[in-house]
């Protein structure tokens, strides 16, 4: 079925794929992974069944399981193809019910004999549900068969650089995610009190990615949220947040983080509180993590090397005598994925990426003194022309961080 009627299509999307393609010498791009669909496609998959193939020609075809094609409202697919991937009449895999499906599509393409990209290596990919069907290595053979003749070649690098730089559409429906969450993170920490669990304090900021968005019609919005408070909040340091049962209490350092989304796009957000008025041991390592923000954001514009904005945050954090307790890179690439340190561009004090214009990541300067707590301060921004855009301009200074007794 065509797509449909009044579809937006994001024009800029679709020719950078196209010159992406020519410049590697492929003729079309196949992903299953639900955030490489969203590159290429538009739509977010639900549980990992759905396929998207684009084209040198700025053609791009989604496949998409039945239950899901109701969700496939706006995009950039010239055509849907649906399928069933369970059947009652026989048990077969994913794999066996795609690839009639993935033939037609291919004949529809004209791809016989093209040199098709695909997803080769390791990911980082987003939950879009609880459990998702990952095709992972299956792909080449389920390509294979379904279009006999064809040369497939490993299109990590290329769909990296597609991912890295988004569109003006991309960076608003990132933006439009950044402002629920902000709301969510100001409603919900409105409400942490002394003698809340962490997963209590958690959960208030992560019910409202969901309930908020909806008051502006934005579908499909949901998130994660993680609350460590105290000693606990040392912890953040690792590669994952975990709420625990600690209960706050007053003079306690409460770093809640986040990762949310609407429509597959992503955000990286944290926020650290204090319960009641910071003491002077506080007010200093503020000071210390602020005084670093403001210097990388300072460095934030096009042709930048991404080590340099690491190292004028760790640079300050050194002459604070913090240096040992910034413990991870400055940032890295957020908006198709969530988590990943090495989505682009890296943050990091060995990387020597320049920055371009469209550009998203996470900015999270932090320190981390064990047995006492934490301060990271995480915000998203994008590169702008010139400069950098504050996509999470709330509560943006020590003194709106602090929690009433």
């Amino acid at each position: 079925m065509p797509a449909k009627q009044g579809a937006m299509r994001d024009s800029e999307r679709l020719q950078r794929v196209a010159d992406g393609l020519s410049e590697d010498g492929l003729d079309a791009l196949v992903c299953t992974l639900p955030s490489r669909v969203l590159l290429l496609s538009g739509y977010f998959p639900v549980v990992g069944t759905s396929l998207a193939i684009a084209t040198r020609e700025r053609r791009v075809l989604l496949i998409v399981p039945e239950d899901e094609l109701e969700l496939v409202s706006e995009g950039d697919a010239d055509e849907i193809l649906c399928y069933k991937p369970e059947r009652l009449e026989r048990i077969q895999t994913v794999v066996q019910s795609a690839i009639p499906v993935l033939r037609e599509a291919a004949q529809k393409l004209k791809l016989a004999k093209a040199r098709i990209g695909f997803e080769f290596g390791p990911a980082s990919e987003p939950s879009s549900y609880s459990a998702m069907n990952l095709f992972a290595g299956a792909t080449r053979g389920m390509v294979s068969e379904a279009i006999p003749g064809v040369t497939l070649e490993p299109a990590d690098g290329l769909l990296a650089r597609l991912s890295s730089i988004k569109t003006p559409h991309e960076v608003e429906r990132i933006r439009a995610a950044c402002q629920v969450a902000g709301a969510a993170f100001e409603k919900g920490s409105q409400q942490f009190r002394p003698g809340m669990s962490e997963f209590e304090a958690a959960s208030l900021v992560r019910n409202g990615f969901s309930a908020l968005s909806s008051q502006d019609g934005n579908a499909r919005a949901d998130g994660f949220a993680w609350c460590m408070s105290g000693p606990n909040s040392a912890k953040a340091a690792g590669a994952y947040a975990r709420s625990r049962h600690r209960r706050l209490a007053p003079g306690d350092l409460v770093l809640t983080h986040a990762n949310s989304t609407i429509g597959g796009y992503w955000t990286d957000i944290t926020r650290t509180y204090t319960v009641g008025a910071p003491d002077e041991k506080q007010r200093q390592l503020y000071a210390a993590v602020w005084e670093a923000r403001r210097a990388a954001l300072e460095l934030i514009a096009p042709g930048t090397r991404t080590c340099e904005i690491d190292w004028a945050a760790r640079e300050v954090l050194a002459q604070h005598g913090l240096a040992k307790d910034f413990k991870h890179s400055a940032g890295h690439g957020v908006g198709f994925s969530a988590i990943s340190a090495n989505a682009l561009p890296r943050i990091h004090p060995a990387s020597e990426e320049a920055l371009e214009m469209g550009m998203v990541f996470n900015l999270e300067p932090a320190v981390y003194l064990d047995g006492y707590g934490g301060i990271r301060h995480c915000d998203m921004v994008a590169v702008g022309v010139k400069n950098v855009e504050l996509l999470t301009p709330f509560q943006c200074d020590p003194e709106g961080l602090v929690l009433q007794n």
